[in-house]
């Protein structure tokens, strides 16, 4: 990739070379976006200009100043907290931080493009060395533990049933990775739409490879030093999420199964009756009209709006299934309105394409172009307005089972190209298909995420005083501002259990912290032991869901037997303890992108046994969970971060205080999860309840590992909607012998409790304690102090 010529701007580089050329921009402080092309004189017309590019994961078009000076054989950028060294003849770079530390290196640049029928040729490719000591995490929704290295990876979003702990690739692609060595991170992301894979030092165990099927490589470089100042800089790219309402964070129940009305009122009243937490029940297809989208089937759910309001006065919401795939019966409105609009996406031919998934014949909106996904987000109205309170995205890889129609174009010999019109990958559309100018092999991965934008922004404008909740099969980059994601079809295997942890940890490092998995699993017959372990895990999953398969056997809370029904209960219990801490997770989310499942890197990015530790989590800053994954175990080995760490399995009955930088052997009977506490460490709970209401917790529980540091939000509003919030901060320490801690308040909504209490551990004895409502001592190892709900300042003296 030689380039010879170069343009410099002040926002702005341009170099090119007989066959090639690069665009450096600074978007952001401490990125830089290089968008290689690396055949352009075969790849377009516009050589050596760049054409436009339309955006579908960066959300931002800033152009921040860049310096650049010409040295003989090589150019020299500077800008933001970032630099660059680019070889002219090679094009291969390297990439420096503010300190001038080398963070990556790409050694070559390379592809070709040729014409070709019916799809252009296209192969672009970039090389990065490999240093020994580096890990490299994230990929989005990918297999294996924590560190990628020795694996490879294919982004081309793929319907699969069942996986397994190798499948790739899954529903959800998203180019990202992170560096990490010696404790400094950097970033890597590759804006390509288009099928993509990479080689994660496999083939050759001193580089990584990527490649995309496209004519260029857009390429943004990410620098640190800390892995939270990467994801916070990759998601300020690709846009933050939104915070979602609150009733999402409570107990979820589905089955594909729940064949009619009566089946919901059942579920519910089941779950009401044994006192069980529950928020929300997802309606899937059985609801549809012989698969038509958008139209119920009155004989088995004669009343929606009905349906919805009396589940409402249960406290419960439903959310109904929805795929990306019209019937093509005639008379059928949305079908009929897509095909006279030609907002459908047409085989190579030019005709309309046509499959089956559920339905049969089906065809598929070309979500790619924004008036069909405005069009699209409007067909929402009914079931907003009917109380539907969210919307589940399916199928949306798009899934599609077979092709009916797919007629090829003529070759230049005159034969029909039949074979090769229908050449695809997985069970989805071929890669020639049309999506208005462009080519599904181009699009696929970005299909869903045009679907799920087309609901949210819908439910934005039909309900704007609703937050919306949507939640999605597929993605790409980005799809973090539109929805929560779950984990596909996964399977009751302890496998499964255990892998669920890598795999959100990746989504959650990849910018997309709304997650969960089907537990306890989507196919297969969990044993009870496996349900109540899985359910444990479950309360620290952003998006806590309970999902089956049919003809699976029933696998709801009671289907277990009694001593499994307790265990469960007791761990919804816990779920609805922890909302206010969750709801503060999801807020900071909303602002600066960081995950609320986080691997226990983030407390010391040097320690590389804390990188190892693939099967235990961080939850927020301050607790750290090790779940049993495995059958029989009462016992596990657990790795203790740096630091200072309580005991504290259940959220209850505190114990030992260990030091961290240590393997610990952790008790976990049948009816607990081991967690610690961190020093300094603090956690709002609350009272459980039987459904969410507000989060304007009327009661409210601080409890705090005495230590150095103490520092933590609460987030707190209704619960939904745009109305007034207060943000509460307590910080604080050990001040000469004191702990100090303070409260501060922003915001306007009324307080709607007099009191709250703060339950501290870690302390040895209490002399003294001067701001609590009245003086009581250490008992079991914890201080219980009643504070008015407006105190601002408490010292304790021991």
């Amino acid at each position: 990739m030689r380039l010879d010529q170069t343009s410099i701007e002040p926002h702005r580089l341009h170099l090119w070379g007989p066959h090639a050329a690069l665009e450096i921009r600074c978007p952001l402080p401490g990125v830089l976006r290089l968008r290689h092309i690396p055949s352009s004189l075969t790849a377009g017309f516009t050589h050596p200009r760049l054409a436009p590019k339309q955006p579908f994961a960066v959300v931002t078009d800033e152009a921040r100043p860049l310096q650049a000076r010409r040295e003989g054989g090589s150019l020299h950028v500077t800008a933001e907290g970032v630099s660059l060294e680019l070889t002219l003849e090679t094009g291969a770079w390297s990439f420096r931080n503010e300190g001038g530390q080398t963070l990556a290196r790409c050694e070559s640049v390379s592809g070709e493009s040729a014409p070709n029928m019916p799809l252009n040729h296209h192969r672009s490719r970039l090389t990065l060395h490999a240093p020994e000591d580096e890990a490299y995490l994230g990929f989005g929704e990918k297999v294996g533990p924590l560190d990628k290295r020795g694996m490879r990876f294919v982004f081309w979003n793929t319907d699969i049933q069942p996986h397994h702990p190798d499948t790739d690739p899954l529903y959800v692609s998203i180019p990202f990775s992170m560096g990490l060595r010696q404790g400094v991170a950097w970033g890597f992301f590759l804006d390509e739409t288009w099928r993509s894979e990479v080689d994660v030092a496999y083939g050759d165990p001193e580089r990584v490879k990527w490649e995309t099927w496209g004519p260029e490589l857009d390429v943004y470089l990410i620098s640190g030093p800390h892995p939270a100042d990467v994801v916070s800089r990759y998601v300020a790219l690709t846009g933050k999420p939104p915070l979602p309402p609150l009733w999402s964070l409570g107990a979820q129940q589905s089955r594909w199964g729940y064949e009619s009305a009566e089946e919901i009122r059942s579920v519910v009243q089941a779950y009401r009756s044994r006192g069980l937490p529950l928020d929300v029940v997802y309606l899937d297809i059985d609801y549809q009209d012989a698969y038509k989208l958008w139209e119920w089937d009155r004989s088995r759910y004669p009343d929606p709006a009905g349906l919805a309001s009396d589940m409402a006065r249960e406290g419960v919401r439903l959310v109904p299934i929805i795929n990306p795939s019209l019937k093509a019966v005639p008379g059928y409105r949305p079908y009929e309105e897509a095909k006279e609009r030609n907002y459908l996406v047409r085989a190579d031919s030019g005709d309309v394409l046509v499959g089956e998934v559920w339905a049969k014949p089906a065809t598929f909106p070309d979500f790619t172009r924004e008036e069909v996904q405005r069009w699209w987000g409007d067909w929402h109205s009914d079931f907003l307005k009917q109380g539907m309170a969210g919307i589940w995205n399916d199928m949306n890889e798009p899934a599609c089972f077979s092709l009916l129609e797919a007629t090829g174009s003529v070759s230049a010999t005159g034969a029909r190209m039949n074979e090769e019109v229908q050449r695809t990958e997985g069970k989805t559309l071929p890669f020639a298909a049309r999506h208005g100018t462009r080519r599904h092999v181009e699009v696929h991965n970005i299909f869903g995420m045009g679907m799920v934008k087309a609901g949210y922004e819908g439910f934005r404008r039909i309900v704007p005083d609703r937050r919306p909740f949507l939640l999605t099969r597929a993605g790409f980059a980005g799809i973090q501002r539109y929805a929560s994601v779950w984990t596909g079809d996964n399977s009751s295997h302890w496998e499964h259990l255990e892998l669920s942890i890598p795999m959100l940890l990746g989504l959650g490092l990849s910018g997309v912290g709304f997650t969960g998995s089907d537990i306890p699993g989507f196919i297969g017959r969990p044993t009870p032991e496996m349900f109540a372990r899985w359910t444990q895990l479950g309360v620290f999953y952003p998006l806590m869901r309970n999902h089956g398969a049919k003809p699976m056997p029933f696998q709801e809370p009671w289907r277990f037997g009694e001593r499994y029904l307790a265990l469960a209960k007791a761990a919804l219990e816990r779920r609805y303890r922890l909302l206010p801490t969750l709801y503060s997770l999801m807020h900071e989310a909303s602002q600066n992108g960081l995950p609320i499942l986080r691997p226990l890197l983030m407390q010391d990015p040097s320690d590389p046994r804390a990188l190892r530790a693939y099967d235990q989590f961080l939850f927020g800053g301050d607790l750290l969970a090790a779940p049993i994954t495995k059958p029989g175990q009462t016992k596990r080995l657990a790795y203790l971060p740096k630091g200072e760490w309580l005991e504290w399995s259940n959220l209850d009955n505190p114990g030992a205080i260990l030091p961290g930088g240590q393997y610990v052997i952790a008790d976990g009977p049948l009816d607990t999860l081991p967690l610690w506490l961190r020093a300094g460490g603090a956690v709002a709970l609350t009272r459980s309840a039987p459904h969410t209401t507000t989060a304007n917790w009327e009661h409210l529980e601080w409890h705090i590992h005495a230590g150095e540091g103490v520092n933590a939000t609460l987030y707190e509003d209704a619960g939904d909607g745009y109305g007034e919030s207060r943000t509460t901060t307590l910080k604080g320490g050990f001040e000469r012998g004191r702990l100090v801690l303070e409260r501060r308040v922003q915001g306007n909504l009324p307080l709607a409790r007099q009191t709250e209490t703060l339950r501290i551990y870690g302390l040895k004895g209490v002399r003294s304690i001067t701001g609590a409502l009245e003086l009581r001592g250490v008992v079991n190892g914890v201080l219980e102090v009643p504070m008015s709900a407006q105190w601002d300042r408490l010292v304790v003296t021991s």
